[in-house]
């Protein structure tokens, strides 16, 4: 095909924020993980889908199955009310979680996810 640009599994972002490798990249409704460290400005390679473990509320409870929501502020996966402009349903658990469990592993579903607002 001449017409491929990429696998889509990993994709090339710009950073609007610096980043570890293995942190969470955020841009509108694609998350993605960071393939190694970058700069604000930086193009990067970011996985969008597959599973990683992700930071969670320690005490958020979270069962296999379920829909996932990630807190911009916090940087973190929540199971409470999101606040303004939190991604929710971005991906679902593919193991249970339990308060205090610092970590949740996660199946990404690029493009599955919504910006909430108020």
């Amino acid at each position: 095909m001449k017409n491929a640009f990429q696998d889509g599994r990993v994709l090339d972002v710009t950073l609007a924020a610096d980043v570890a490798s293995g942190g969470v990249v955020l841009q509108n409704r694609l998350l993605g993980i960071a393939v190694t460290n970058g700069k604000t400005g930086d193009t990067i390679a970011a996985h969008v889908e597959g599973v990683f473990t992700l930071p969670k509320l320690s005490t958020a409870v979270i069962a296999v199955g379920a829909p996932v929501t990630w807190d911009v502020s916090a940087g973190q996966i929540i199971t409470g009310a999101p606040a303004n402009g939190d991604l929710v349903g971005f991906g679902y658990a593919v193991e249970a979680a339990a308060n205090p469990s610092p970590t949740v592993k996660v199946r990404l579903c690029p493009g599955a996810g919504a910006i909430h607002s108020a």
